[in-house]
């Protein structure tokens, strides 16, 4: 039979458990709001500056500098976003690589 105090605990590791993941999953939605929003301003501004580009007659393509620039920068936010946390193993491999 268990005790009252050990309930309490076993209640508490569950609701920090829940809490942690909760905490975690808004940092991630709110990760993929703001990549949303990161990619449409990407669009929105390198289509304007396409635009510019081909009113003033054509030539040399100079929003490329801008595309690929922006863009490693969009890559690196989705990698950010998208990429799946490290495990416990590689956690421990590391901690026990740094003592």
């Amino acid at each position: 039979m268990l005790r009252a105090s050990e309930v309490e605990v076993g209640d508490m590791v569950d609701i920090d458990t829940n809490d942690d993941l909760r905490e975690r999953a808004i940092r991630q939605l709110r990760k993929k709001k703001e990549f949303g929003a990161h990619v449409l301003a990407y669009l929105l501004v390198n289509g304007f500056l396409i635009g510019v580009w081909a009113m003033t007659g054509g030539g040399f393509f100079w929003p490329g500098f801008v595309l690929l620039g922006w863009g490693i920068g969009v890559f690196f936010n989705a990698w950010d976003v998208y990429s799946k946390p490290p495990t416990e193993d590689r956690i421990r491999q590391e901690m026990d690589r740094l003592r």
